[in-house]
């Protein structure tokens, strides 16, 4: 079985994860979403919450695995006994933050390969901070995450 680990703090996780996730299983047998504690993001929702929140967005899903993780990205890859990662990139910013995490990865540990999925078209634009952004004010996030984050945005904020 080939495992993927698919890592973020997913604050919250939007449409645009899911769909990377999604296409991730076409090309893996077996998805870790690996949900980081990244304490100096200031996330909003707790890691215990946002991992609750992903199981219940995959809920059924047999071949999707969600975890929480602190510390190094390499040493949790290592501790799932995988080699490779998915990373998403929205823009040519991201393209280059990417590569140099990519490379860092590298020089820690050789063996892992990094592997870059452009998002869905409809999915260009979208991000866990314009969907943050757009619930503090009141807006309608619907159309960006599932159903059940839509509801604890609500509540959060």
């Amino acid at each position: 079985m080939k495992k993927v680990i698919y890592a973020g703090t997913f604050d919250p996780i939007t449409h645009g994860h899911v769909d990377i996730i999604k296409r991730a299983l076409k090309m893996f047998s077996h998805v870790v979403v690996a949900v980081a504690e990244s304490p100096r993001k200031n996330t909003l929702f707790t890691l215990d919450e946002r991992i609750e929140m992903v199981e219940e967005v995959f809920k059924g899903e047999a071949n999707i695995t969600v975890k929480g993780f602190s510390g190094l990205l390499v040493d949790f890859v290592k501790e799932e006994q995988s080699t490779t990662l998915i990373r998403g990139l929205r823009t040519t910013m991201d393209f280059e933050y990417e590569l140099g995490l990519s490379t860092m990865y590298q020089k820690l540990m050789p063996e892992i390969e990094s592997l870059f999925l452009p998002p869905n078209e409809k999915y260009a634009f979208l991000s866990s901070t314009i969907v943050r952004e757009v619930a503090l004010h009141g807006g309608d996030v619907s159309d960006f995450v599932h159903p059940y984050i839509a509801d604890k945005l609500g509540e959060k904020l």
